[in-house]
């Protein structure tokens, strides 16, 4: 029996670098593009990612270099996550981040990259390498071996060299011959809890979750206990991480919001012990948060909201003696921050000036997710 470690995750031998980075909370997730050569049915992409071209450095949605660094930065990362889609789709600009991130932070910055081995060439992986990255993983199709030749190209390059799939439930035999082709080509293997997604184009209806709370598949987890005593009966030398839905929920993003929250939270913020800030909101009738919220603010023109809260925040600064210190105006989501206390305290002032009062809890994120919100008028 291979017993739970302190992540919540299952391992044989040590974890890969770059998942000790991970599990600390040590690594900005760079999100260098949605597209991709290929069309798996379990894509775990959001709709406003999914074949799309666009980049994001955490929740952060981003157009250059420097805005990637500025959110490593407000982490204190001490590494990067290359992602997408398949960052080999825009090669040139995956050099240029990963060119980047090194120049700024140093050669110990650890990088690691996740691709399909269908764009693969020697020279591609020759350009990564020579860029910088420090650890490469390829996400092999289990349907389709045409592909898993190119692992030998990785290895002529001094980098780590990793496998990482989904457990999809009924695919044990399919997975035991990926590892019993692999276990002389790579050092690592991860294998991933499958989740299902909150998407509109991905496809598993055919497994049920554990329970109606959580989105980890039914077996997947027990799938993947069983590969690794497989690795561990035919001696493999594969170090073998059993990734779960847990690690990446209540340790991954945990660790990395406690991070991120000291340089985020504004100074009348209140951050608890998990990185989550609470703080008053002022909203516009037509922008307070309900049902669609998210979808509201990605369509409408924000630098209208801003023009008509303006003298708004103008007014509160003068008639209450505030400043810039205990007011703020959310240039992303067109509102009025301020402390809970005197969001309670001017309740009744903020409702005649046609404000909706809030107490909001929030991740401490480019995006500033709501995980409460309590309407006070």
């Amino acid at each position: 029996m291979i017993p739970e470690n302190k992540y919540y995750s299952y391992h044989l031998k040590e974890l890969p670098k770059g998942c000790q980075f991970c599990v600390r909370g040590e690594k900005l997730v760079l999100f260098v593009t949605g597209l991709c050569p290929r069309n798996c049915f379990y894509c775990p992409l959001s709709d406003n990612k999914y074949s799309q071209d666009v980049s994001f450095a955490n929740e952060r949605k981003v157009s250059s270099s420097e805005e990637v660094i500025m959110e490593a930065e407000l982490m204190q990362a001490k590494g990067a996550g290359i992602t997408g889609g398949d960052p080999l789709s825009k090669l040139d600009r995956t050099l240029t981040y990963i060119k980047k991130l090194k120049e700024k932070f140093g050669p110990e910055f650890h990088l690691h990259l996740y691709t399909s081995l269908n764009l693969v060439t020697e020279s591609t992986l020759q350009k990564l390498y020579q860029a910088g990255l420090d650890e490469i993983r390829f996400h092999l199709d289990l349907n389709s071996p045409n592909f898993w030749k190119k692992l030998d190209l990785a290895k002529r390059f001094p980098w780590d060299i990793g496998v990482e799939v989904p457990l999809m439930p009924g695919k044990e035999s399919e997975l035991k011959q990926m590892i019993n082709f692999i276990q002389n080509k790579v050092q690592f293997l991860n294998l991933n809890e499958l989740e299902k997604a909150d998407n509109s184009f991905s496809n598993l209806d055919q497994y049920a979750t554990k329970d109606k709370l959580s989105y980890a598949i039914k077996d997947s987890l027990e799938l993947g206990l069983n590969l690794l005593n497989y690795i561990r009966e035919k001696n493999y030398p594969l170090k073998a991480h059993l990734c779960t839905a847990k690690l990446k929920d209540s340790v991954q993003l945990a660790n990395r919001f406690k991070r991120e929250a000291p340089q985020i939270k504004k100074e009348f913020d209140l951050m608890d012990e998990e990185g989550l800030l609470t703080r008053g909101s002022l909203y516009l009738p037509e922008l307070t948060p309900s049902f669609g919220y998210r979808k509201i603010l990605a369509e409408i023109n924000k630098p209208e909201f801003i023009k008509k809260l303006n003298p708004i925040v103008q007014k509160i600064k003068q008639d209450l003696k505030l400043n810039d210190h205990n007011l703020f105006l959310d240039q992303e989501k067109p509102r009025i921050l301020l402390s809970s206390k005197n969001a309670k305290k001017h309740k009744d002032y903020f409702t005649k000036l046609n404000l909706k009062v809030a107490i909001v809890k929030e991740y401490p994120t480019a995006d500033q997710l709501e995980i409460e919100v309590d309407i006070l008028n």
